[in-house]
């Protein structure tokens, strides 16, 4: 009888270490994004690691799909979420998707399969495909918003 953390295609010597390092950047994010003050405007977060403020944002006076995703992974990891859900609700789902990744990740290493997953291309086009129609419906909003 095979136990439900067994199933799933197997994961080779090398997959087990980039499930384990992905594990531990997945945790790095979460810890910058904590040391990291939300920003009030619900975007430019990221401008608090020396990077630039949003081209689109500056050019086009418009929001791209990805502002807000810092300040949301922000308020996120205070557990604001409704705060994370105005700055990019894409970034709500992302930040979930990657909370649970670290211990599918680590069980997968562990074990030497992916947990309860056949196929990881699929489920992993799936993933991006789900966050992909969030996002593009949010920045849309977003866009007619700020028109």
């Amino acid at each position: 009888m095979t136990s439900f953390l067994h199933t799933g295609a197997p994961v080779g010597r090398i997959g087990r270490a980039l499930l384990v390092a992905w594990s531990v950047f997945l945790i790095c994010g979460f810890v910058v994004a904590r040391w990291l003050e939300p920003d009030p405007r619900g975007f430019g977060t990221h401008q608090q690691l020396g990077l630039p403020e949003c081209t689109i944002r500056m050019l086009f006076s418009r929001p791209c799909p990805g502002c807000g995703m810092t300040t949301c992974f922000s308020y996120f990891v205070r557990g604001d979420l409704p705060s994370a859900a105005r700055a990019n609700p894409a970034g709500v789902l992302l930040a979930m998707l990657c909370v649970m990744m670290i211990p599918w990740s680590i069980t997968s290493a562990v074990h030497g399969r992916f947990w309860m997953v056949d196929e990881p291309l699929t489920s992993l086009a799936v993933m991006i495909a789900a966050i992909g129609a969030v996002a593009s419906l949010a920045w849309f909003f977003a866009f007619l918003r700020n028109a």
